[in-house]
């Protein structure tokens, strides 16, 4: 439901009260300035905006949610607006609020006993890990936009990345939650707990609610003792279902020391290859199937480097794993995880990509991959399919790359079909349409397909009475 524009001497009242709230250096209406902030990170979305705010304190974010919620004017948070479905980006009716917490960035505590810290909703996602590091500590979230997003938007879309086998998405990092309410109230729930016990969970209605709740201005997460041994290892499966048994034996064998379980295909090395991105053939002979795996320890002579080559050779023997390499240096293992991060970069600079994020049960995701693969095939000749990502936690992103040969235009012409087609097929898996890259414009109509018509009136319901008069962040998620 839209919310009434103000009139013209409303909303300059408004504007001024919003502008007096941040002070002289908390504003801008440059069209200079507001562009970069107007548009997603993939060019999906573009929107307009009556102000940029940028505040330095969650008191100056309460006065100007405040000042939204007596105008009714719509609030749209942003962080390092690295998101993937135009969850931070505005409308294009250009009434809207776009508030930026880029300048709400300090550490305000590291407690390395307690194995917490609480920071800043606009603290960049590497300076937290730097922060957690300076104090011996480990804060695993990590993800490739990590130099640039927001722990805030980490938060808001409840990010997951490379390490959510062996820590969790953060939701599962996260103990308590600072948020501004739709009316300018601020909830203080910056518990460094790991037990309470005492009522609802109101922290975790926020996460994941890309800032249609409230705005989330500062977090306290869990920290990690630091790895003292580390061990990359890149292996050619004989297949998927190989890969999937593959990361049984070793979880049976290693247990919970294994941080990452990557897949990757042959079609994506040959893309970052072909592109020149500065990769090199990782093994001596050509392999379908990979999997690029970390484990790590706590302590400093915990042998894993011994166990992870018992358990490759042990798999070698049984027909599971047809060829490794084991990185025998940092540069090694960093020269692995290029690779890992290449082929993406090496699938934009291949042309036009429709991409999926999908999320299985992992023990599942070889006969999904099979399934959709035929099936995208079949509607779509020449489809190169690019089924890669986060094996370990069945999160794979089923990206089509374009047919050579064929237009952009009529590519993209095809892609409300095979979206379709894949999301169906995640379904038929009991899996889900977004594992990690969140809802925002992108799927809100989508997931009404996915969502029972309970699930989806209980989040109507949670937004109605969180948000009433419709001010944050409308149009996204529901």
């Amino acid at each position: 439901m839209a919310t009434p524009a103000p009139s013209q001497p409303a909303l300059d009242e408004f504007l001024s009260e919003v502008r007096a709230a941040v002070g002289a250096q908390g504003w801008s209406d440059d069209p200079g300035v507001l562009g970069p902030h107007l548009v997603d990170w993939r060019g999906l979305f573009r929107g307009r905006t009556l102000l940029l705010v940028r505040p330095r304190t969650t008191e100056e974010v309460a006065r100007v949610v405040g000042a939204c919620a007596r105008a009714r004017v719509p609030i749209v948070p942003q962080g390092g607006n690295t998101g993937l479905v135009g969850g931070a980006t505005p409308s294009a009716d250009g009434h809207s609020i776009l508030l930026n917490l880029s300048r709400l960035n300090r550490v305000r505590a590291v407690d390395p006993l307690n194995d917490t810290m609480a920071v800043e909703a606009g603290c960049i996602l590497a300076d937290v890990q730097k922060a957690a590091a300076a104090a011996d500590r480990l804060f695993p979230l990590s993800l490739a936009a990590e130099g640039s997003c927001q722990i805030g938007g980490n938060l808001s879309t409840n990010a997951g990345g490379i390490a959510v086998l062996r820590y969790g998405n953060a939701r599962a990092l996260t103990l308590g939650l600072e948020v501004v309410l739709a009316d300018g109230r601020v909830w203080d729930g910056l518990r460094a707990l790991r037990k309470d016990n005492t009522g609802y969970d109101l922290m975790q209605m926020f996460i994941g609610a890309e800032g249609t709740l409230g705005v989330i201005t500062a977090a306290v997460l869990k920290l990690f003792p630091r790895p003292r041994e580390t061990v990359t290892a890149l292996a050619a499966v004989a297949g998927l279902d190989a890969a999937v048994r593959l990361l049984a034996r070793l979880r049976g064998q290693i247990g919970d020391r294994i941080a990452s379980f990557e897949l990757m295909s042959r079609f994506g090395i040959d893309l970052a290859l072909r592109h020149g991105l500065g990769v090199v053939d990782p093994l001596a002979q050509r392999y379908e199937d990979y999997v690029l795996v970390e484990i790590a320890d706590a302590a400093s002579e915990g042998g894993l480097r011994a166990r992870l080559e018992q358990s490759l050779a042990q798999a070698m023997e049984e027909g599971v794993v047809r060829d490794a390499t084991i990185a025998e240096s940092e540069t090694q293992a960093r020269r692995l995880w290029h690779l890992r991060e290449a082929i993406v970069e090496g699938q934009r600079l291949e042309g036009a990509s429709i991409k999926h994020d999908i999320a299985v049960p992992t023990s599942r995701v070889p006969a999904f991959i099979a399934r959709a693969r035929g099936l995208v095939e079949a509607a779509s000749p020449g489809v190169r399919v690019h089924a890669f990502g986060h094996l370990g936690d069945g999160n794979i992103h089923f990206n089509l790359t374009i047919p050579l040969g064929m237009s952009e235009d009529e590519y993209r012409a095809k892609e409300p079909l095979l979206t379709r087609i894949v999301h169906d097929a995640a379904a038929d898996f009991a899996g889900s349409i977004s594992a990690e890259h969140g809802v925002g414009q992108l799927r809100r109509e989508e997931i009404k397909r996915y969502k029972s018509p309970l699930e989806l009136d209980l989040m109507r319901r949670v937004k109605a009475a969180l948000d009433p008069d419709n001010i944050m962040n409308p149009g996204k998620v529901v």
